[in-house]
């Protein structure tokens, strides 16, 4: 929207010029989401308490997690608000890779804020039942990797692009609404996972959308693409803003969020933040290395899966408790032990995963 005015008013003072720079939007676009989530973070806070809109814990969960009971949650209505409005501020909004990300992350926030309301009303933790929810998140994904394939205007939008391999890309043909549909859903599902400690989901996400923003703008610059020898992808730059807009608001939230923590994400925010980062892989062909830089959430996610097909098959459970992080606190490390320590490991997975921009 400011894109626009400022090109007009570009017209009469050449200093309204440096907006129409790629760059400066997307730093701008992290400073209007970090102040935005910064100055209504308090005031979400106090609405949501006075509602008694307040975390249900498991009952089968550890027992440091009782006295978070009644802690405000649905938090991340916050940051799907602020980087919606940050998006159309200083995106191009003619720019259909925008409309996408920004449609399927609303929607999936959708999903998750009817799935909170259920655990809110009804006084359950499970909430929406999950063959509902798995099948609204299968609509949206569906559609989403739909569009994609139809609307790919190069081969080099559809590939499959295998890290640290120059001349590796795979023509998938239809078989890319597969995978794109695999990819949304399942990274949406995998951070919904992890976000089960405060601040253990927000802070990766922002390391990973950080990265993808990243990648997102060498895949839409046509020389530094053909520099490092990845896809081309027209107009894939303009989500290093959207990104931008991700990683101010989920600071902000983190300011909150961080142990102890003042208010939780909830679904609403842990669905869309993780379907918004498999949207934005998928966009610039670099799903691979999504999975490589959310490694935290993959492992999250696959202690899952192993925990429960063990159990089903012999009786027997693999981690003292499912996700991942539980095992390690009810094993005795303090929260922000394994908080910080995640952190850590995510941080040197999106390192490995940008080196195979120029490893190759």
């Amino acid at each position: 929207m400011l894109l626009w005015l400022t090109d007009y008013l570009a017209q009469f003072v050449s200093g309204f010029g440096v907006f129409q720079y790629l760059t400066f939007r997307t730093m701008v676009s992290v400073l209007t989401a970090l102040t935005m989530a910064l100055l209504l973070g308090p005031m979400m806070i106090a609405k949501l308490s006075q509602y008694q809109i307040g975390q249900t814990v498991r009952s089968d969960g550890p027992e440091s997690h009782f006295s978070k009971a009644g802690t405000p949650t649905m938090g991340g209505a916050l940051i799907l608000v602020v980087i919606v409005v940050t998006t159309i501020l200083w995106g191009d909004l003619g720019n259909h890779y925008i409309w996408v990300a920004l449609v399927v992350t609303l929607l999936f926030g959708l999903i998750g804020w009817y799935d909170d309301y259920l655990k809110l009303t009804e006084a359950d933790a499970r909430g929406l039942a999950a063959r509902w929810k798995y099948f609204w998140q299968s609509v949206v994904g569906a559609g989403a990797a739909g569009f994609l394939y139809w609307s790919a205007a190069t081969p080099a939008e559809t590939a499959l692009i295998v890290p640290f391999f120059k001349e590796v890309a795979i023509e998938l043909g239809p078989m890319y609404m597969v995978i794109a549909y695999f990819v949304i859903v399942g990274t949406s599902n995998a951070v919904n996972l992890t976000d089960g400690l405060d601040g253990l989901a927000i802070l990766p996400t922002v390391m990973v959308g950080a990265a993808l923003g990243l990648i997102a703008y060498l895949a839409g610059h046509v020389e530094f693409a053909a520099y490092l020898q990845i896809p081309y992808i027209h107009g894939a730059g303009e989500l290093a803003v959207f990104c931008g807009a991700l990683i101010g608001a989920g600071l902000g939230f983190l300011w909150f969020n961080t142990y102890p923590a003042q208010v939780f994400m909830g679904d609403v925010g842990a669905l869309a933040l993780g379907a918004a980062l498999g949207v934005v892989a998928i966009i610039v062909r670099h799903e691979l290395v999504l999975f490589i830089m959310g490694g935290l959430f993959v492992l999250e996610a696959v202690s899952v899966i192993l925990q429960v097909a063990s159990f089903k098959l012999t009786g027997k459970r693999i981690f003292r408790m499912a996700p991942l992080h539980h095992h390690f606190e009810l094993k005795g490390w303090p929260e922000p032990r394994v908080i910080v320590r995640f952190w850590i490991i995510t941080l040197v997975l999106v390192v490995i995963g940008l080196s195979t921009l120029k490893l190759r």
